[in-house]
């Protein structure tokens, strides 16, 4: 807790997150905003009893990392959120989402609940899975469970560039992160399939699992999104430019958590017009859905959907993310246009 404590002592309690915090923006309780969530971290760790105001205190934030961004002492609250959250797990004080997305991991290898086969999406490429490769793909449990013809689609394409799948893939581990549990046991699971690939990168098209696979791995993994590994690729790829208007929204953790904000616009460049959110880039406003709060406040969680949507421009044909928890999310507020991903709409200009 000593560098937490280092955390929570740089807040100056100077509200500038209460500004920015989306669901503070929803909510209106101090205790919803970064800056109460950093007096109440500090009560648990001085022995504050931890009762529901202070669960719900600690588990409705989304960690979207705004606050952070904007913080002008260089306060870190969703690293402090989480690690708190943790530490109340270990002494067995947490909400019932938190234990059925852990308890769902850890038995299933998803926090869906799903029993099926989560390689059914291959279909008939998976005659095209070799054992060794310099690239493995990451497909993740919304990818999996949720997208699968999407997610078949995007191995399509980058099979042509070498890349294989894990058949044996479990759940990346970032939603125990993200609500404080232990996903040792995934983390390992995965890295022993990696390691039999011989593959040098994993790439994925999911925010959650980027995140995850990036800051909670060994350091020598390199991961890239499908995005960046796309971009990189664009002049081997035979793109037609489209007739469309298209607006995209940065999910936290690809964009403002880990700087991935370039890739997926020179993708959207290269065959449509990007007209820009209200919010865009480093001070993109959260979808809502992530930090367990779709599980966990699903009400609060949609209404932070619909204030994300107020941003969209008008007259765009289409929504674009490069995330599925964040597509799933804006997709129960309802929408104006069908919201796709980046893979989606390359796929409407191969054809």
């Amino acid at each position: 807790m000593d560098h937490d404590m280092r955390s929570i002592l740089k807040c100056v309690r100077c509200g500038t997150c209460r500004s920015v915090c989306p669901v503070f923006d929803v909510v209106g309780w101090e205790s919803a905003s970064a800056r109460g969530r950093m007096l109440v971290a500090h009560g648990v760790s001085m022995g504050l009893e931890a009762d529901k105001d202070v669960l719900d205190s600690l588990n409705m934030c989304t960690t979207c990392g705004l606050c952070e961004q904007l913080c002008p002492s260089g306060a870190a609250p969703p690293e402090v959120v989480e690690n708190t959250r943790h530490q109340l797990v270990l002494h067995g004080k947490m909400t019932d989402a938190q234990r059925d997305i852990a308890g769902r991991a850890n038995e299933l290898g998803n926090a869906l609940g799903e029993e099926k086969e989560r390689m059914d999406w291959l279909g008939e490429s998976a005659k095209d899975v070799t054992e060794k490769a310099d690239y493995v793909f990451f497909a993740g449990c919304l990818g999996s469970y949720r997208y699968p013809e999407l997610t078949k689609r995007t191995f399509d394409i980058l099979k042509k560039f070498g890349v294989t799948v894990l058949k044996e893939e479990v759940c990346c581990g970032s939603p125990l992160l993200r609500t404080g549990s232990d996903p040792s046991e995934l983390i390992s699971k995965n890295l022993d399939q990696i390691k039999k690939t011989g593959a040098h990168t994993v790439i994925t098209g999911c925010a959650g699992c980027f995140t995850a696979l990036r800051n909670d791995y060994p350091e020598d993994l390199k991961v890239v999104h499908v995005t960046e590994f796309l971009a990189e690729r664009l002049a081997e790829m035979d793109l037609k430019k489209l007739d469309l208007k298209v607006s995209y929204h940065d999910p936290c953790h690809l964009g403002r958590c880990n700087g991935v904000f370039d890739a997926p616009r020179e993708l959207i460049k290269a065959v449509s017009n990007l007209e820009e959110m209200e919010s865009n880039r480093e001070k993109a406003r959260c979808c809502g859905a992530g930090g367990g709060v779709l599980k966990g406040y699903p009400e609060l969680s949609l209404e932070l959907s619909k204030r994300r949507l107020e941003e969209m421009p008008e007259d765009v044909d289409y929504l674009i993310t490069a995330c599925p928890l964040c597509r799933t999310n804006l997709k129960r507020g309802e929408p104006k246009v069908e919201i796709l991903d980046i893979i989606d709409l390359l796929e409407m200009a191969m054809e």
